[in-house]
């Protein structure tokens, strides 16, 4: 049987976890005859995370991209929000730019679990629709994507986040530490002001007095979460730990061990409700509102929080102590939806 050479491009190598859950899930939808080359920002990390069976490529090193792309029967946009220019307008510009040359090499396109947007330029608005107009297949992760490229007359799958379907492993060492537990995984975002820091620092003091809980802080993205997980370790009396794992089946396994999450990452709360945690949801982002919306999770937009932390603990108190985590049921049902993405692969 001929091996097919796919090329796979994403926010890969860059320490977010949530993207790499992404390529370990896209990893294991693809087909047995697919060779993964896979665009990253750190190739020896990458590969040290994903196994042998990936090959790497620096995504800076153009002429190794262009001779991958050479060699390439499939092109992918491997999951995650990647056209959009909330952010910087670089991410649409590298990412159309490579999907429109891809396509013009003569490789088939897909693009695996996108979310489309927010694209609030016209040139980012022009640049997807140019690009996904000549995708092969397309499946989106969210209903507004779905309806943004219906507006444009280009057709898609719509399915739950991927990472609904990443399998979790035991978190070495957790049981070692003090219970009850209560995850916290805060993220670095303008919306996130100082003041807001400084209030939910608070409200996070006054949480662990009233539980006796151990507060294990999460930063997803190391590079730009840990400096806010040092803040929140700083403001607190008693027991914490800062918990940094790359591995992205680890990091689920963090959440089967504790008595809730409050979290602002979308993946960090599709892992904590798919680890079957009781959570408390800050979103930053349309795609974490949608999951609040559509599983009724309990919390506030971060530009809307009560300015009072007294109000926010009792919040969280109420989500610890009657909060109900998703049932068995609807975490397979997630799941089994999210396993609908790789009918990209089909045929």
């Amino acid at each position: 049987m001929a091996v097919k050479k796919a090329v796979i491009c994403g926010y890969y190598g860059r320490g977010n976890a949530g993207d790499e859950a992404l390529l370990a899930v896209l990893l294991q939808m693809l087909p047995s005859d697919w060779q993964a080359v896979v665009l990253t920002a750190n190739p020896e990390k990458t590969q040290k995370l994903h196994g042998p069976r990936i090959q790497v490529v620096d995504r800076y090193h153009l002429g190794q991209l262009y001779q991958s792309l050479g060699q390439g029967d499939y092109f992918l946009w491997g999951g995650g929000s990647l056209m959009q220019d909330s952010t910087s307008w670089r991410s649409p510009v590298y990412y159309g730019g490579l999907m429109l040359l891809a396509q013009r090499m003569g490789l088939k396109t897909l693009a695996w679990a996108q979310g489309i947007g927010p694209l609030h330029s016209p040139f980012s608005q022009w640049l997807a629709q140019q690009c996904l107009a000549s995708c092969t297949r397309i499946s989106v992760r969210d209903s507004q994507s779905a309806e943004l490229l219906a507006s444009w007359g280009i057709p898609c799958l719509l399915a739950p986040d991927p990472v609904w379907c990443l399998t979790s492993q035991p978190a070495k060492g957790l049981w070692d530490l003090p219970a009850p537990r209560i995850a916290v995984a805060l993220r670095s975002h303008p919306l996130l002001t100082p003041a807001k820091l400084r209030l939910l620092s608070t409200a996070l003091v006054h949480l662990q007095q009233a539980t006796s809980a151990h507060i294990l802080l999460i930063p997803f993205q190391p590079r730009q979460d840990l400096a806010i997980a040092q803040v929140l370790q700083q403001a607190l009396p008693h027991s914490s730990t800062i918990w940094v794992e790359e591995n992205p089946h680890l990091l689920k396994g963090v959440f089967r061990g504790v008595e809730m999450a409050i979290t602002m990452r979308l993946h960090s709360l599709i892992m904590a409700l798919g680890a079957g945690c009781r959570c408390f949801a800050l979103s930053y982002d349309p795609k974490v509102r949608s999951v609040m919306q559509d599983l009724q999770v309990a919390g506030w937009d971060v530009s809307s929080m009560p300015e009072d932390p007294s109000q926010i603990t009792q919040a969280w108190l109420e989500v610890y102590a009657n909060g109900e985590p998703l049932s068995e049921l609807q975490i397979q049902s997630l799941s089994d939806q999210a396993g609908l993405h790789a009918q990209l692969f089909a045929s």
